[in-house]
């Protein structure tokens, strides 16, 4: 590493992500241009914006919900020979129908019928299973009061939705002697999609107004604090409008929109409060407006994209997951941070330029301010230069401390248990769940509760020995409540095969369900293959299926970030600390979430919501892609400045506080606002936004105080000059990539 009291000063005058030479100038075409006409660009991001929310308009009716199971497992393949060869699959729509004087009696079943009747003629509807029809006793409850009557409809997840939405309006209600109810994974869906709309509007009027009031805090200008906004709008547009285009490609969550909204506007706050503040330096520095936008796009937009390319790659690792709900919200997570850089970057400094010293007018709370407190901000923070003091002059003491709380902050994590989403997300007063909790009390053998053993390959009449040996053997294990042969017949092949349905005693999340799965997975069956199926064991081959790709999704994460940081740096140290303390940074708000939500302790505080004793297991692995990209984003935001210092002055200690105290409004005032735009997804209905939010508040918030105002300077001091140190080959790679990263000879 070259000393730093070897750098020239031409080397480090134009310091863009600390040091380098200039860029190549433009050409006096495009000079000229951008003078006569600084209106072109944002007239053409104005049309290009309109254009996009037209694009864009449709995109809620081509959402799904769902997505959540892995594909190509063994209850996957299970599901699919149960529902084309045997007529028999999970049904998407399940009817509560509840009767006055007892399902059996005869005006009950007559009406019963024609309801049968009425749902199996509907379009979109493949099959249907009623009690009246085929004397099924699983499907009549227990006291005998109410009835099930469930549909297979035909076509994907969203087919299913959009048949659900249009049947069961005119399917629930009083129909004579009948009460009907509807649930099933297609009901879900609807309902769920409802409240996510209703959710964002409500988010949205929550965060709005305080995200604004905020910037103009920080800001002390209603001009300045527009600039944030209008990333976001442009980049929220944008990002909609590509998940449309995605609906004829891959199916998307009815949950991505909620995500861009949060994710777009949290991260425009943090961009546009990076460029305005660079801006507004250069200007008090003395530089004309020209020049002052010019070097602000040189220093702070690469820094903008370099963030957004580490948020985008940090949201790519969830694409490697077997799971489409994953990398649908990637796909929304990518989208989103390359609009916000691409906005951030071409919009924002024409956009100063046309505004000029005019960034700094109308105050709203000028008359609150009084004296030197009135007109811009000072580039530094007082507050937290004398917090860096503090922190460099008891490093390890602060560090080791800091390190403990959030150590204790992320230890509920340690007894986390993970399950997969159910009607239970919803309100416990919508439909769908109110219906699913009644059949859960009401009925011997709940849908959830059934596994299904798929005999493909057997011929009931050739291996009726086998088949009663292999029944009895089922019926022996433990956590098995009753078991009972399908009344099914093959639509395909020769007309062999069987399914056997196990009713087990424990909710599908549980251990013991789980447990069951693999028993009867490894039990020895009739001739040919066993197949088992049912809601625990799509849990366990999603779990399955996950952790077998887990590595390499996290290898993806942490091989992204780190070259990311080492373009930044240059350093091979700082990169593999950034991992190493995001890690432990990102276990306090996965701690949150099983004390919160697992355990039921944050009710009073998030508002109600059904406690099942899991953490979806989705959720978890959404917040690390995206509270871990957030996270690096505010470390390039500091090591930039750090790196700037260190390269001009060679003082270590010297660089860390001027860092801190030149990024520490910065990244607090953006953690806040992602805070209150992602914690506005608290006051959504279903509990998986909750879930959510909840974590990606904490998150954002323990990284901008404790962890970068505290523990990164104790490392940065205690480690010194090893901070920037690079294998000799390492270093000249830099050096060659410099003119990407526009640091020439920076180092």
């Amino acid at each position: 590493m070259t000393p730093p009291g070897d750098l020239d000063a031409a080397a480090l005058a134009p310091a863009s992500l600390g040091g380098g030479a200039p860029p190549r100038s433009r050409g006096p075409a495009a000079d000229r241009l951008r003078r006569a006409r600084p209106w072109l660009v944002p007239a053409a991001a104005a049309v290009l914006t309109l254009l996009l929310a037209a694009v864009g308009a449709g995109a809620s009716g081509r959402l799904a919900n769902g997505g959540y199971f892995a594909s190509g497992t063994e209850s996957a393949r299970a599901d699919r020979l149960l529902a084309d060869r045997f007529g028999a699959g999970a049904p998407d729509l399940v009817l509560l129908v509840r009767a006055e004087g007892g399902v059996d009696a005869e005006r009950a079943r007559e009406e019963g019928l024609r309801l049968t009747r009425r749902l199996a003629d509907s379009a979109g509807v493949a099959s249907v299973r009623s009690y009246w029809a085929g004397e099924d006793a699983g499907l009549r409850a227990e006291d005998g009061t109410a009835a099930l009557v469930t549909a297979d409809l035909a076509g994907a997840d969203r087919d299913a939705a959009r048949t659900a939405e249009a049947l069961v309006p005119g399917l629930t209600g009083s129909h004579g002697a009948l009460t009907v109810s509807a649930t099933g994974p297609a009901w879900v869906s609807v309902e769920a999609k409802r409240s996510s709309g209703a959710d964002l509007v409500r988010a949205e009027l929550v965060a709005a107004p305080l995200t604004l009031l905020l910037l103009v805090l920080a800001l002390r200008s209603l001009v300045a604090a527009l600039v944030p906004l209008l990333i976001g709008a442009v980049s929220v547009v944008g990002t909609i409008a590509v998940l449309r285009l995605l609906t004829y490609a891959m199916p998307v969550s009815v949950f991505a929109v909620n995500l861009t909204s949060a994710l777009g506007f949290g991260l425009a706050v943090d961009y546009g409060l990076f460029l305005v503040t660079r801006y507004r330096e250069e200007l008090r520095a003395g530089h004309p407006v020209e020049d002052a936008v010019r070097r602000t796009a040189r220093r702070a937009g690469r820094t903008v994209l370099v963030s957004a390319c580490a948020v985008a790659l940090s949201m790519s690792a969830l694409l490697v997951l077997p799971l489409p709900f994953l990398r649908s919200m990637a796909c929304a997570g990518m989208a989103v941070a390359l609009f916000s850089a691409a906005a951030a970057t071409l919009l924002v400094p024409p956009v100063l330029a046309l505004l000029g010293t005019r960034i700094d007018r109308w105050d709203p709370l000028r008359a609150l301010r009084r004296g030197r407190a009135a007109g811009p901000p000072r580039p530094d923070s007082p507050f937290w230069r004398r917090v860096a003091r503090t922190v460099t002059g008891r490093p390890l003491w602060f560090g080791g401390v800091c390190a403990a709380v959030l150590l204790l902050m992320a230890s509920p994590f340690a007894h986390v248990r993970f399950g997969l989403s159910d009607d239970r997300v919803l309100p416990a007063g919508s439909e769908a769940h109110r219906t699913a909790d009644a059949i859960r009390a009401g009925f011997a053998a709940p849908a959830d509760h059934t596994l299904a053993i798929v005999l493909p390959d057997v011929d009931p009449a050739r291996d009726a020995a086998a088949l009663w040996a292999y029944e009895r053997d089922v019926s022996d294990q433990r956590s098995v409540r009753s078991v009972g042969w399908a009344r099914t017949e093959a639509t395909a092949g020769s007309g062999t095969g069987a399914v056997l349905l196990v009713a087990g005693a424990r909710e599908p999340q549980t251990k013991a369900a789980q447990d069951l799965v693999r028993t009867l997975r490894a039990l020895p069956g009739p001739p040919g293959e066993h197949l088992v199926t049912g809601r625990a064991a799509l849990l366990a081959d999603t779990k399955d299926a996950v952790l077998a790709r887990l590595p390499l999704a996290a290898g993806i994460a942490a091989a992204t970030m780190w070259a990311m940081l080492f373009l930044l740096t240059g350093s091979v140290v700082l990169p593999l600390k950034a991992l190493l303390i995001g890690a432990l940074s990102l276990g306090t708000s996965f701690g949150a979430l099983v004390f919160g939500f697992q355990d039921g302790h944050l009710r009073p505080v998030v508002g109600d919501f059904t406690a099942t004793g899991t953490v979806d297991m989705t959720m978890p692995l959404l917040l690390f892609a995206i509270a871990f990209g957030l996270a690096i984003d505010y470390e390039i935001f500091l090591l930039s400045r750090v790196r700037e210092h260190y390269l001009l002055t060679g003082d270590n200690r010297g660089a860390v506080v001027e860092g801190v105290a030149r990024t520490g409004r910065l990244v607090t005032t953006g953690a806040l606002a992602v805070a209150v735009v992602t914690g506005a997804l608290v006051t959504s209905e279903g509990s998986q936004l909750k879930l959510l939010g909840t974590g990606l508040a904490t998150a954002v918030l323990v990284d901008a105080v404790l962890v970068r105002g505290v523990l990164v300077p104790a490392y940065l001091t205690v480690a010194g000059r090893l901070n920037w140190w690079a294998p000799g080959w390492l270093g000249r790679l830099h050096a060659r990539a410099g003119a990407w990263a526009g640091r020439g000879r920076g180092r």
